[in-house]
């Protein structure tokens, strides 16, 4: 019996049973290796001792364990445990198509062209590698919440080369979507599979299946007599061509159903093209030599009967659809009476165990509580050294957790046992491990003078300061603060002057400070003293103000002094201030007037005489 928390193969912790079959149980399981959730599928029981079962149980894996497609199920491990043989595998969180199909009945043709594109592509891979599902049905089938569909069961699945087939290899699977051949007995083929796919496409786009009756020989007669209903009959908005992809498919002669997956893939993606040119009703007529592929079930002899006599009169027919007719009621009276002597002997085992199962009881609630663990109550080591603690839990009948789990504490001190896990005063078995918490004391941030003002910190810059605040876990805020120009100082704007916390505080990790770095502020000098016209607008540039300047005419001063200026000295320098200053210039000059005298050229004899003397 497989019980919560149970570890199979000392590995997969079970959490609970998802599911449950006539060979094997599914439970969701925890990983504790690869730490992740897993389903594990184990033999059931009473099947364990049957080798012919372990043998088919095994075949899964092997199976499925060659595919690696998308859309079906991985198989992860597989082994045997303490008599239960399991395998492990990816856990979908989903649920069966045919939950879907119940919930909502027929699905919209886009939903359904995308789920048998999935399928299709997914059977296509198996059969690439040699791989027959042969019980593809819509319980097999998972659908996730993103409408991914993953193919699940490959127990009956059998290898298309192999070379040994028994009789429980011949008939298996659902018998609503089996196919006519494997209903007469014949080996499964990778076109069953195909059929299986075209029922179950019946099924999404109607809601239900296309063969009913009121026991398996009867559906299994209609499977291999009775052409599939049509479905665009039903719902004229099917296109014929989504309907003749359901009809190669579920051919009664394999001959006529689609060669391969991947043909039906093929169809399934063209079929809604609107380029897609118009297709008529595929018709395939049932012969003599379907019947002969395809006879009915070997105890039931009409279409053998009907071979012999086609050439008989009406009446002869009549008669002998009669004579069959009883046979099958034969055939479901033995049926029905099997079933009742089976009956009687599950009553007589039930009877048996239900003896076993009171004496199992009395067993587990009077025997093993006294023979197994005692109810113990966790002490309480709140506030212990770890040696303290250790020695009071194993004294207690308790095991000590190697790991012990470290946590910051404002009210216990370094070392100090804060909680255990299990928490005190709870009642557990004994025997059970227990892991200590233990405080590693209040962690808290020593505040040091971070300033230009300590030798340690005055070459640093304010960057490299905040990187290694922030690794402490501080959280750090970095702003400007003004200040004058100053002879005495000279300011660096990436060196921190002030801070908003004092040095010696002890601070908690997310505590904010604040770093203040200098913002420089320029005043303005007495420009009437040495200054020219070029140094001053060479200042103005430098500190982004506006110049104004404005001439006046005097005697009294040198030619370019500066007389005024319109901001005073030592006053702070703005941005974007406008400076007026003004200006001397001397007066210009006005030139004497030239006589006419003082242009008349000498004459001739007194320029000689000039050059004679």
């Amino acid at each position: 019996m497989i019980i919560k928390g149970q570890k199979i193969n000392d590995r997969y912790q079970i959490i609970r049973s998802i599911g449950e079959g006539g060979m094997a149980n599914v439970y969701l399981a925890y990983d504790t290796i690869l730490d992740r959730n897993v389903a594990v599928k184990i033999l059931r029981g009473d099947l364990a001792n049957d080798e012919k079962f372990v043998r088919r149980f095994q075949r899964e894996a092997i199976s499925a364990s060659s595919l690696s497609h998308p859309n079906i199920v991985e198989m992860y491990d597989v082994g045997e445990d303490d008599g239960n043989y399991f395998i492990v595998m990816e856990y979908i969180d989903g649920k069966t198509l045919k939950s879907l199909v119940k919930k909502r009945g027929a699905l919209t043709l886009p939903e359904v062209l995308d789920i048998m594109l999935q399928l299709t592509s997914a059977i296509a891979c198996a059969h690439d590698s040699y791989i027959i599902h042969r019980d593809i049905k819509p319980q097999n089938v998972m659908i996730l919440d993103d409408g991914r569909v993953k193919i699940t069961d490959f127990g009956i699945a059998i290898a298309s080369n192999a070379t040994e087939l028994t009789q429980t290899n011949s008939v298996m699977g659902s018998v609503h979507y089996l196919p006519p051949e494997q209903a007469n007995g014949l080996t499964a083929t990778t076109k069953s599979d195909i059929y299986s796919l075209g029922i179950l496409m019946y099924e999404l786009i109607t809601g239900k299946v296309p063969f009913k009756g009121e026991n398996a020989v009867e559906i299994a007669l209609k499977q291999m007599k009775e052409p599939i209903p049509s479905i665009c009959e039903d719902n004229e908005e099917i296109p014929q061509r989504v309907e003749n992809i359901i009809l190669r498919a579920c051919a009664k002669n394999p001959k006529n159903r689609y060669d391969s997956a991947k043909d039906m893939f093929k169809d399934l993606k063209e079929c809604l093209k609107e380029d897609a040119p118009a297709e008529k009703k595929v018709v395939y007529k049932f012969s003599e030599e379907d019947l002969e592929e395809t006879k009915t079930l070997t105890d039931l002899k009409e279409v053998s009967r009907a071979e012999k006599n086609k050439n008989v009169s009406k009446d002869s027919k009549k008669k002998e659809k009669e004579e069959i007719k009883e046979e099958i009621e034969e055939e479901l009276e033995k049926e029905e009476a099997k079933k009742d002597k089976k009956l009687n002997i599950a009553l007589w085992i039930t009877g048996g165990l239900v003896g076993i199962i009171g004496i199992a009881l009395i067993v587990v609630i009077f025997v093993l509580p006294a023979m197994g663990p005692k109810d113990v109550k966790i002490p309480d080591v709140t506030g212990m050294t770890i040696e303290e603690a250790e020695k009071k839990l194993l004294d207690a009948g308790f095991e000590i957790d190697t790991e012990i789990k470290e946590k910051e504490s404002d009210d216990f001190e370094e070392g100090e046992v804060i909680e255990t896990s299990p928490k005190a005063n709870r009642t557990v078995k004994s025997g059970q491990t227990i892991k200590l918490i233990v405080s590693i004391g209040n962690v808290k941030i020593d505040i040091e003078d971070y300033t230009i003002n300590n030798e340690e910190y005055k070459d640093k810059t304010y960057l490299e300061v905040k990187g290694a605040l922030e690794m402490l876990g501080l959280k750090v805020t970095i702003e400007k603060k003004d200040v004058e120009e100053s002879e005495d100082i000279e300011y660096d704007s990436n060196k921190i002057i002030e801070q908003s916390i004092e040095p010696g505080e002890r601070v908690e990790k997310g505590t904010e400070i604040i770093l203040y770095i200098p913002n420089v502020l320029s005043k303005y000098p007495d420009f009437t003293v040495g200054f020219t016209l070029e140094q001053i607008a060479l200042w103005a540039e430098d500190n982004n103000i506006k110049l104004e300047t404005e001439y006046i005419t005097t005697e009294d001063y040198p030619n370019g002094t500066i007389l005024y200026q319109s901001r005073e000295k030592d006053s702070v320098v703005l941005e974007n201030a406008t400076l007026k200053i003004t200006i001397t210039k001397k007066p210009e000059k006005e030139e004497e007037p030239v006589k006419p005298e003082d242009n008349k050229e000498p004459a001739q004899g007194d320029k000689d005489a000039g050059e004679n003397n």
